[in-house]
């Protein structure tokens, strides 16, 4: 049932501006056409958004990575869900890839919003039926929504992808105990062990690591560091010195959401030791940007087998974060 045809006159598929190559790409997996979406501006900057097919009383998908610039791609998934609920379609699916948001996921200083449960509203108010993402920043995103949302893993991902190297002598490696969890579950199915860095945050830029926990690194010839995203790179760069410091010349660093802000990719390949960095296309990197060290993996295979279950109202459990 799992690969059964999508019936295609009961569906529609639009992409906003962020990330239409991965949108196409999932359509491509459910052999789906990708709608037309037509965005421009007015004259005073308002943004002026028409879905190009008709979605009357049809399931729609819209496919929109909240990357930067953030706050635009964000008012475009708004636009476009409201746009689908005022066009009577029968359920208004939010596919996010990379929900940034995700980050502001709790009041640690006064007067501050937590934006990560900020946004959940907005998308439900706006008249989004249901929620799909991967990879959330902390657990306690999932709990922001009010309306059914799934939060998938990448790991299948990652783990076909490596599967495929030799991992004898590697020890599986977090930047920090926030990370250590999913890292550890990661981790298993890998059958490697696991540490974590003891990581104080100064500054959105700037991280100490005063040491590991877990598994002692020193004895193991490489490291795979394991985040769900990575923006400046400076946590992983700290972290990279702290595992050289011990002894390890050969470090693979494996990202879901590649966001690489203020040169952190181009930070990252000079490092010698950093010899392969591996992430996804949740974030779409321009032909330009890419770099001999950097391999894109797709989560167009995710995405498409969770719409197909979701379609054909089967249990998505084994595709969840949690659900090794």
């Amino acid at each position: 049932m799992a690969d059964s045809l999508i019936p295609a006159n009961e569906v529609r598929f639009f992409s906003g501006s962020s990330n239409p190559q991965l949108a196409g790409k999932i359509a491509s997996h459910l052999s789906v056409p990708l709608e037309d979406t037509h965005i421009s501006r007015f004259s005073n900057d308002n943004l002026y958004i028409q879905l190009g097919a008709s979605v009357r009383y049809r399931r729609v998908y819209i496919v929109q990575s909240l990357s930067k610039p953030v706050n635009d791609h964000l008012m475009e998934l708004l636009m476009m869900i409201d746009i689908a609920r005022s066009a009577a379609a029968s359920e208004v699916h939010a596919i996010i890839p990379y929900y940034s948001f995700g980050r502001s996921d709790k009041k640690d200083a006064p007067r501050i919003s937590i934006t990560a449960r900020l946004v959940a509203d907005l998308l439900k108010t706006a008249g989004a039926t249901h929620v799909m993402s991967i990879m959330f920043h902390s657990p306690q995103v999932h709990g922001f929504f009010g309306i059914p949302t799934d939060p998938l893993s990448s790991s299948k991902v990652f783990k076909e992808y490596l599967s495929k190297s030799d991992l004898e002598g590697s020890i599986l490696v977090a930047p920090d105990m926030g990370q250590a969890k999913t890292a550890a579950r990661f981790a298993r199915t890998l059958n490697l062990p696991i540490a974590a860095g003891n990581k104080e945050r100064v500054s959105d830029t700037q991280v100490i690591i005063n040491g590991l926990v877990g598994d002692q690194v020193r004895g193991h010839e490489r490291a795979l560091i394991y985040d769900d995203e990575i923006a400046t790179g400076g946590s992983i760069l700290e972290l990279s010195r702290v595992l050289i410091r011990e002894g390890l010349k050969d470090i693979r660093v494996i990202c879901t959401h590649g966001v690489f802000s203020n040169n952190g990719l181009e930070r990252l390949a000079e490092v010698p030791e950093i010899t392969e960095i591996i992430t996804t296309d949740t974030v779409h990197i321009a032909p330009e940007k890419m770099h001999p060290k950097l391999t894109v993996l797709s989560v167009a295979p995710v995405f498409a087998n969770a719409i197909r279950h979701n379609i054909n109202r089967e249990s998505l459990s084994d595709l969840f974060v949690y659900g090794e």
